[in-house]
């Protein structure tokens, strides 16, 4: 599978979509427009190893619920990633076998370099 999850009106995720090499034959999905499914996030699981990292602690939701005050769960990760879009630490990039989460220069340029290399 090549996708990646993403929002189009975000200028940070079009600026990384923009800077990767080679984007042909991807699957793009916004995730404001067509909501991540429990079986995509479960998919992406798998490749993650959890749902924190899925899970993006700088949304303004995440302050304005109280969040970080509590202690949350992967179920709690879970949950709420599938609740509100703005959960997802994106993009989220799926190459095969192999994830790229979030805007971390040092994510993106190993999103870069692996299909620079490819």
């Amino acid at each position: 599978m090549r996708k990646i999850f993403y929002l189009k009106t975000c200028d940070t995720c079009k600026r990384i979509i923009k800077s990767l090499p080679n984007t042909t034959g991807f699957i793009f999905q916004d995730i404001k427009e067509e909501p991540i499914t429990v079986k995509q996030l479960e998919e992406i699981h798998q490749l993650a190893g959890n749902y924190e990292v899925l899970f993006s602690k700088r949304a303004k939701l995440y302050k304005e619920m109280g969040l970080k005050d509590e202690k949350l769960t992967e179920a709690d990760f879970k949950r709420y990633i599938l609740e509100h879009y703005t959960f997802l630490n994106r993009p989220v990039i799926v190459i095969d076998k192999n994830i790229f989460i979030g805007n971390s220069p040092k994510t993106v340029q190993a999103a870069i370099g692996f299909l620079a290399n490819e």
